[in-house]
């Protein structure tokens, strides 16, 4: 049974590269019928709040990314504490009472001494024996492990293949800090453990830790995952992404009016593919999925090419989705929903020209709002040979039936009637009724708008024509 898990540090939101590292745990477990676990590490006391565990819970569920869990390291303190006792009785791990300045010293004689900075071992107990050091009166230890001294820590990682380190590169990392809370890399061996996690998927900034998981693994006499170290998220301008280039919270893209199966998309095709295939749903990508097909080269972040992407999801959405996805938009914007016409028909005549619900919205405000054209409009548009015809047509528009196909009859017939070329009436009425010259085509705005909303902003504005 394949079980994956994702493990954020709830210090902040769930951005880009932390849902696209979700994603592809949920994809891989989904794939092949296992389970897919939500795991806070929530063990930065100084940094975890609730409000971002929420934050992350919320951009799970926008995404769709549904899981076992969550489950909290916090809520674990005991079972950590028993493992260290274990590998301690087992020779594994000793008990450390170097002070932090004790440490700061021995780090800058290493450095002074062109050499790399590491914990010397001194409280190993053959060496503090040697040493003749004694713990301190009330002092409270770290746990560190005892890292093999010989031979190399190997693994054949599913995405950069296969990974080696010697030992003697490594030092005796701390397993647990004087509290009692255990570090990164003791806490997530016991969870992966005591979790059945069979498939580690994370970025490719934690290779460097996985050997030294690897030796606690072994220390235990556990099973080792396998590993998939996912290559990070550049901007455009080939470096880290960072909050310039978008690298924002999942949540924030909500707010900006981006559809969540478009996001979900886009993060799949960052790092991955499936042959040539751009546009793909969640199911698809279910199907599809595999880690054999994930690059080792950093996938590169473009904003632009979400926005298109989601451009084309807005196309092909529901009408009544887009509609009620639209009304926040709105009503932030001061429009009166209730009172205009329904959203889903506006969202159905606009979503062609939009690339996000909030653009979306915004094209939508005059539906629910008079817009006062700008005076170059109407220096523009407004010419005293349409004036005339645009009191011919409101005339006849308040006795037609109201469906395009006879609103746009009754232009063609002012439009005849007055010897006039079609745009030099439906420009004016356009600017009229909506307060800008870009909309679709006017009869189509004419018909959603309703008339009597229509009838009353083009008598409003035929005041404002020359004589």
């Amino acid at each position: 049974m394949i079980r994956t898990r994702f493990a954020p540090s709830p210090t902040g939101y769930l951005h880009i590269g932390g849902a696209r590292t979700a994603l592809f745990c949920w994809a891989y477990a989904k794939k092949h019928g296992g389970t897919f676990i939500l795991r806070v590490e929530d063990t930065d006391r100084t940094r975890s709040t609730a409000e971002s565990v929420n934050a992350i819970l919320d951009g799970m569920g926008w995404l769709g990314l549904d899981y076992d869990g969550p489950y909290f390291q916090m809520d674990r303190l005991d079972r950590y504490r028993a493992v260290a006792e274990q590998l301690i009785g087992d020779g594994h791990a000793y008990h450390c009472y170097a002070t932090k300045e004790e440490l700061d010293e021995l780090r800058e004689r290493q450095r002074a001494r062109g050499e790399k900075p590491r914990y010397d071992g001194r409280w190993r107990p053959e060496n503090a024996q040697r040493m003749g050091l004694k713990p301190p009166p009330d002092a409270r230890p770290v746990v560190r492990f005892r890292n093999p001294d010989t031979d190399i820590v190997g693994f054949s990682d599913l995405v950069k293949g296969p990974i080696t380190v010697s030992n003697e590169e490594l030092d005796d990392l701390v397993l647990l800090r004087a509290d009692g809370i255990p570090t990164y890399n003791f806490g997530v061996v016991v969870d992966d453990i005591d979790m059945t996690i069979t498939h580690v998927i994370r970025g490719d900034d934690h290779v460097n830790n996985t050997p030294r998981q690897i030796n606690i693994y072994r220390a235990l006499c556990a099973a080792l995952p396998k590993f998939a170290h996912v290559p990070m998220i550049l901007g455009t301008d080939g470096e880290r992404l960072s909050k310039r280039h978008g690298a924002v919270s999942v949540m924030q893209y909500r707010e900006e009016g981006f559809l969540p199966d478009a996001l979900v998309n886009y993060l799949a095709r960052l790092g991955w593919s499936h042959g040539d295939e751009e546009m793909f749903s969640t199911e698809r990508l279910v199907e599809w999925f595999d880690l054999g097909h994930i690059s080792k080269s950093p996938a590169r972040f473009d904003p632009e090419k979400l926005r298109w992407l989601n451009a084309q999801y807005l196309k092909s959405a529901d009408d009544g989705r887009l509609g009620g996805l639209m009304e926040p938009f709105l009503v932030r914007a001061g429009c009166d929903v209730l009172h205009g016409p329904p959203p889903a028909k506006v969202a159905a005549l606009l979503k062609e020209r939009a690339a996000t619900v909030e653009e979306l919205a915004d094209a939508a405000v005059y539906f629910y709002r008079a817009l006062e054209p700008a005076a170059e409009l109407k220096e523009k548009h407004y010419a005293r040979e349409a004036r005339t015809a645009l009191k011919d047509l409101c005339e006849r528009l308040g006795s037609i039936e109201w469906e395009r196909e006879r609103i746009n009859e009754t232009l063609k017939a002012v439009v005849a009637a007055h010897k006039l070329k079609f745009p030099k009436l439906a420009m004016p009425l356009r600017v009229m009724v909506t307060g800008t010259a870009e909309t679709p085509s006017v009869d189509a705005v004419l018909e959603v708008l309703g008339r009597d909303e229509v009838l009353a902003r083009m008598e409003k504005q035929l005041q404002a024509f020359p004589e």
